[in-house]
């Protein structure tokens, strides 16, 4: 028997906000939801997987996804949850954003489900049809302004030193009338997003009440948040992005094994599909110090870089962090550093910057190093590296036999900042 999806995604504590508690009843049939992205990056990031993976729950529970790409209110900019408004992007960046959102949303997703394969919709296409005398009179006449200046993003907003535009102030009218135009059309009953939505979402409520005369439902799950309070989904590169073109699949992998232990649990309960109990327990374990070091970490990683990059590049990943593990006994081969190429932090030298060259000189032109005197100090505190093997002398030379398969290098300043250099 499939279980109810409320239930599901109360065990994972996923469920930040109900506009109603019939919303459980409802589930026990298979309904219509939508979840709502705009394509103001170029790729989806951590922050966005979240709607992704609540989604993915309603549908492995016989419910049907309508992903809404904002291709109309991306042009407008949503004042939820920013300091200050968006800057505005033309519509060709827009149309190459929402291919990028497509072909992610085709990855992740079951398009191939028998019964609830996902739709994808872009509000552009009802919104465009509109004059702006006709939106105000047939749309704008159902909100009052006391409501909507009551809103949390509106009132942050307008005590600001930035305020908030016109524009942003009419975004929760174009979702409030998306939703009501999907449940018109499409009978979607249930709006879902961020807790940062829910103002947003209560305006849909609203106005299909209003106008339909019929109870729709919208729910909101907790933003991705670590221990401290701060938002996730940042690193030292900047967002991690759900495309190898924009975040290595190396660097994807890593990012998760440098979760602190506090966090392992909840990102587990929200971004994988592992069962809750095994999560519990690995708390329970993080919690008692009863667990090897990084274990926890690196079922995490694997979990996530199997769903978003998919088994192979899983492996890939992890045939590069053993590249990358300098001291261990792992064979550097041609083959193994073609495979890893593609991940691997790199730089590319002519042969005569290389060949015949000080070591401490080639750390400069890679760029891992930014002076000979700071690599001069790295060797003497033991932790240069050249192949996986220690540098202890200043004055070593790099050699043609040094380069594997005549072709790479991998130099690393301490275990964490390595470089595989492509010798040309």
């Amino acid at each position: 028997m499939t279980p109810n999806v409320i239930d599901v995604l109360k065990k994972r504590q996923f469920i930040d906000n109900i506009t109603s508690e019939e919303l459980q009843k409802a589930c026990d049939k298979p309904i219509k939801f939508y979840h709502g992205i705009d394509p103001t990056a170029p790729c989806l990031h951590l922050g966005n997987l979240v709607g992704i993976i609540a989604s993915s729950w309603f549908q492995r529970c016989g419910h049907t996804p309508y992903i809404l790409i904002g291709g109309g209110t991306g042009r407008i900019g949503d004042p939820s949850g920013k300091s200050k408004e968006r800057p505005l992007l033309d519509e060709k960046q827009i149309e190459a954003n929402v291919g990028c959102i497509k072909k992610i949303l085709e990855r992740l997703l079951d398009f191939n489900h028998p019964t609830a394969a996902p739709v994808i919709v872009n509000n552009l296409d009802w919104l465009n049809s509109f004059t702006l005398i006709d939106f105000l009179r047939d749309v704008g006449k159902n909100f009052r302004m006391g409501p909507m200046l009551a809103k949390e993003s509106v009132k942050q907003r307008l005590n600001s030193e930035e305020g908030i535009s016109f524009t942003e102030f009419t975004y929760q009218v174009l979702q409030g009338y998306d939703f009501m135009h999907l449940h018109q059309n499409e009978s979607v009953d249930l709006q879902i997003g961020g807790s940062d939505q829910w103002g947003n979402i209560t305006a849909g409520c609203e106005l299909t009440r209003k106008v339909m005369g019929k109870p729709v439902f919208g729910m909101t799950y907790p933003l991705l948040t670590r221990s401290d309070g701060k938002k996730f989904g940042k690193s030292e590169k900047g967002a991690i992005w759900l495309d190898e073109s924009f975040t290595s699949v190396f660097d994807f992998y890593q990012y998760f094994m440098k979760v602190p232990d506090n966090d392992v649990p909840n990102l587990m309960r929200m971004l994988t599909f592992m069962d809750v109990k095994e999560i519990d327990e690995i708390e329970n374990q993080l919690k008692s110090n009863q667990i090897e070091a990084n274990s926890a970490q690196k079922r995490l990683a694997e979990e996530m870089t199997k769903f978003i990059h998919g088994e192979q590049a899983l492996l890939r990943a992890q045939k590069v962090t053993d590249a990358a593990s300098f001291g261990s006994n792992m064979k550097l081969d041609l083959e193994t550093l073609e495979a890893i190429a593609k991940d691997f932090p790199k730089a590319v030298l002519k042969s005569g910057e290389v060949v015949d060259n000080k070591y401490v000189n080639v750390m400069v032109k890679s760029g891992l190093l930014q002076s000979k005197s700071e690599a001069t100090r790295l060797i003497k505190n033991r932790g240069a590296y050249l192949n996986n093997e220690k540098v202890e002398d200043v004055s070593t030379l790099i050699c043609q036999k040094d380069l594997v398969g005549g072709k790479y290098l991998i130099i690393g300043a301490g275990k964490k900042k390595k470089i595989l250099i492509s010798v040309e």
